[in-house]
């Protein structure tokens, strides 16, 4: 049981992370799972503040210490309860949210300097242990409805969308263009940071709920958007934002640039054994790879080819350490699995050299006034131009969303960036200029974290159930 000085005679444990030296050769998760004492001792350390930031913090507003102090008493099945109360994907966001920007970053205790109560490690333990022992979703409430709704993209959003409708005795039928649910979350995110048993435990979670997933069906190539309006009461929109950012330098066209994206769901689909007929494995096996961003899609290129066997990996970003947008703690995992990084260095453009291989033409940077968004501009320095060579370079600026060929036809609005237009904050919410269509997540509010566009589907879905007079 906790008590008030807990957190003084308990450190924060996060979960044994495997050594560098072994796990930069396999795609495993390099968190090790906390055990049910370790669990209870995380969760004893919470003070249990009379106003948690850390719940503020999470984009969901998960009820952490609730749940924190049920894990300390012993009752796992109920924190499993309470933890789905506002998380479609508790197990997923606690292993890939970047909770030291988020409810781990507000914690007291890491205010305090104590080190954050382990807040993402218990939320994927609670689901994980309480799956193995038998809890399922309590679904004895629900009372089915005769409405039905089509999701088109079984990510994050889509997930989210169909957890909410189903709950609510509205049939969710999720398209998805994809082998397998999860979108980024099984095809984008490397193993080590998020093993593809977890997915197919989710799936097999929903489909238990009542959630139906037509899988390898592309929306405008399968089925038409108009026969899902016509056989759907609603229709829910959550399709990511995949159209990668590009440089705009010389030579981003050449052999043996990549993008991120491509790249990643290769590498995801040849550990699958799904990788389609004819697609050729990209391994950085023995080549010096350098990987333009600081992003977590970044940090996902940069341990993936280190994992493959390159030679070399070197992350190239155009601001400093301080100002990288991704995760501070995969930047660091990255640094102790063997990625050296180049701060300050932007990309000018990319040459072929005689022997084939890549001269990419950097120049170095410092920091100027801030931009529209606050972040300081990086400014060229004069005289700094240099050549780095090497054999591939993989972009990783990056992604927007994009307008499907059939959004005009059906009356789908898209802002300047092709954002779907759907705000939170209408008659229902994330309602499409097509009344019957709703969206969310990635799709209308540009690449962002997963836990978003959990939440932003969870959101639409409300909308839906009051247009369909469910509520």
């Amino acid at each position: 049981m906790s008590d008030v000085f807990q957190f003084m005679n308990v450190a924060r444990n996060p979960g044994e992370k495997v050594p560098a030296g072994k796990r930069k050769i396999v795609f495993k998760e390099i968190y090790q799972a906390l055990n049910q004492g370790d669990a209870a001792d995380q969760a004893g350390r919470c003070l249990s503040c009379g106003n948690p930031y850390c719940e503020w913090e999470c984009p969901v507003h998960n009820y952490i210490p609730d749940w924190l102090k049920l894990v300390n008493e012993g009752k796992l099945f109920e924190a499993a309860e309470l933890s789905h109360k506002t998380n479609s994907l508790p197990e997923i966001c606690g292993r890939v949210c970047p909770q030291d920007r988020l409810c781990e970053g507000a914690c007291t205790l890491n205010q305090g300097g104590f080190g954050a109560v382990s807040i993402g490690s218990v939320e994927k333990y609670i689901t994980d242990e309480a799956y193995k022992a038998g809890w399922r979703p309590d679904m004895s409430g629900r009372v089915w409805t005769d409405k039905k709704v089509a999701v088109i993209g079984a990510g994050p959003a889509g997930l989210g969308c169909a957890d909410i409708l189903v709950r609510n005795g509205v049939k969710p039928v999720v398209f998805d263009r994809y082998e397998e649910i999860g979108g980024l979350l099984t095809f984008g995110i490397p193993e080590f940071k998020l093993e593809k048993n977890v997915v197919a435990t989710r799936r097999e979670i929903m489909e238990g709920m009542g959630v139906e997933f037509r899988l390898n069906t592309e929306i405008g190539r399968d089925i038409t958007i108009d026969e899902l309006l016509r056989d759907y009461d609603a229709v829910f929109m959550g399709m990511g934002a995949y159209k990668y950012m590009k440089g705009g330098f010389d030579g981003e066209a050449l052999p043996g640039v990549l993008e991120a994206l491509p790249f990643l769901i290769n590498n995801v689909r040849n550990s699958m054994g799904t990788l389609p007929d004819g697609e050729v494995y990209q391994s950085m096996a023995g080549k010096r790879v350098v990987v333009l961003g600081g992003g977590d899609t970044a940090m996902d290129c940069n341990r993936t080819s280190i994992r493959q066997g390159a030679e070399s990996v070197i992350c190239a970003y155009r601001r400093d350490e301080a100002n990288m947008p991704g995760s501070k703690r995969e930047v660091a995992n990255a640094k102790e699995e063997g990625v050296e990084f180049q701060w300050n260095s932007q990309p000018t453009g990319i040459i072929q050299n005689a022997d084939g291989s890549l001269g990419l033409q950097l120049v170095t940077t410092a920091l100027g006034a801030p931009d529209e968004k606050g972040r300081r501009k990086p400014e060229v320095v004069a005289g700094s131009e240099r050549v780095l060579d090497c054999d591939h370079v993989i972009v990783a600026f990056g992604f927007q969303a994009e307008a499907a060929n059939w959004f005009d036809g059906a009356g789908i609005k898209v802002d300047d960036w092709n954002r779907t237009v759907a705000p939170l904050k209408q008659a229902f919410k994330h309602q499409t200029s097509n009344p019957k269509i709703f969206a969310g997540g990635d799709q209308v509010r540009g690449a962002d974290l997963v836990v978003r566009a959990v939440y932003e589907g969870r959101q639409a879905a409300e909308g839906i159930l009051e247009y369909l007079n469910v509520w």
